[in-house]
């Protein structure tokens, strides 16, 4: 291999990993969130814990996630609805305020992707 193909090659790999780096939601806890939603506001972030409270219809509805920090009400449109006790991660934007059949909620995140664990 060539000194050039080499400095070529790792430049494309410092690329990748900071492409990669600056596309992933920065990892949160509910707590750090919710003591700070403006903040957050209109950001994506991503949360990991438990369901603890879920309702919804035909893949649309909101689930609250637990993560031992705090509980946050989670907006499903698009990745349905799990049930409750499911471990989940979920990445998405904060909205400070989310109102929804006369009930307001604070600190909401819009659902934009799910990943699912598998732990308990």
């Amino acid at each position: 291999m060539t000194n050039r193909t080499y400095r070529v090659l790792l430049a494309g790999a410092i690329l990748a990993t900071l492409l990669f780096a600056v596309a992933c939601p920065v990892g949160k806890s509910i707590s750090e969130i919710n003591r700070d939603p403006m903040r957050y506001s209109n950001r994506e972030v991503a949360i990991r814990g438990t369901v603890v409270n879920s309702w919804g219809a035909l893949g649309t509805g909101m689930f609250e996630v637990d993560d031992g920090t705090g509980k946050m009400w989670v907006v499903s449109s698009s990745y349905g609805v799990p049930s409750k006790g499911m471990r989940v991660g979920v990445a998405g934007t904060i909205m400070p305020t989310f109102s929804l059949g006369g009930r307001s909620f604070m600190s909401v995140m819009r659902e934009t992707h799910r990943r699912h664990d598998s732990g308990s």
